[in-house]
């Protein structure tokens, strides 16, 4: 099931097509990256979603309904990159707060609220001002607050920024065990790793467009290039063949690319009857960071050629 559809959205600020005809989908319990460079219209699409901005024209569909801004955002929490904390607020009363304006009883919000500090080693804050917290203790109140009324829809931005290793894997354990139970994470970063690691479907916008659309597992089969690593102790001095061009060559390892209709066992066959015992031989799947790259500059480069024709 789909708990976010967005069909058609435009958002035009002056000559500026900010979102320029974007669709896509998500499912309910899903983690989605949302990505693109600075100015790709993320930022755009995320107060759309939320109901900060009006799309110009297009559609947004939450739980199988017509987004209604004014009362679906109660069902959403959103941790925006620029934070959004009131500094001078004590950090106990600013969670109570903000539960309370999600629709939280007092009760249920204190009960929340407790259980989150204490899950974060934030017992002891309750009476801290936000001015007095480091960056990376801002950003796990920020997360606590976004995530205090059990929103179905989560989006995170750069949720990470600040974090040391200790507490970005609290807060990426926890985003996990939210999806576990049913609530749909949007998570956007400009990290590529983390993205790999955590989501399960990605788009990358550029320029206010989709580029891209798809499940981890297949955007990175489907820009594969044929390249295969192979580990041996002892590799040939000499390697002329037709059925692959070495890319790197390095001590027990070599990378490859095969050439046009080579299979890998026919080079796995090649190094046999050389005498080449292996020990490894694997594909090589190009990371997220390199497909990013790729379909970024290619989509700028396009625009140059058309610019100038």
């Amino acid at each position: 099931m789909n708990i976010l559809e967005l069909h058609n959205l435009k958002k035009y600020f002056a000559t500026q097509k900010a979102v320029d005809d974007i669709s896509f989908s998500i499912k309910q319990g899903s983690i989605f990256g949302l990505l693109g460079p600075n100015g790709a219209g993320k930022t755009t699409l995320i107060r759309m979603i939320t109901g900060i901005f009006y799309p110009d024209s297009g559609n947004i569909i939450l739980n199988g309904k017509k987004f209604d801004a004014l009362n679906d955002s109660l069902h959403i929490g959103y941790m925006p990159e620029e934070r959004g904390l009131y500094k001078k607020m004590k950090i106990g009363e600013q969670a109570l707060y903000l539960a309370q304006l999600k629709g939280m009883s007092r009760s249920d919000a204190m009960s929340n609220i407790k259980e989150w500090f204490v899950k974060f080693g934030m017992e002891t804050w309750w009476n801290k001002k936000v001015e007095d917290l480091s960056k990376g203790m801002s950003q796990k109140l920020q997360f606590v607050t976004t995530v205090l009324h059990q929103p179905k829809l989560i989006i995170l931005d750069e949720p990470f920024s600040g974090l040391d290793p200790v507490n970005a894997n609290l807060i990426k354990d926890e985003i996990f065990n939210l999806a576990k139970k049913g609530s749909t994470i949007i998570f956007s970063t400009h990290r590529m790793e983390q993205v790999e690691e955590i989501c399960d479907h990605i788009i990358l916008v550029n320029k206010g467009n989709k580029i891209l659309d798809g499940t981890v597992t297949n955007v990175k089969q489907e820009f594969k290039e044929n390249v295969y690593r192979i580990g041996a102790r002892i590799l040939p001095e000499q390697l002329m063949t037709h059925i692959f061009e070495v890319v790197k060559l390095e001590p027990e390892q070599l990378l490859l690319k095969l050439t046009h209709d080579t299979q890998p066992n026919d080079v796995l066959k090649y190094f046999i009857n050389q005498g080449v015992n292996i020990h490894s031989f694997n594909e090589v799947l190009p990371s997220l960071n390199d497909i990013f790259i790729r379909l970024v500059e290619g989509t700028a480069k396009a625009r140059q050629f058309q610019s100038i024709n």
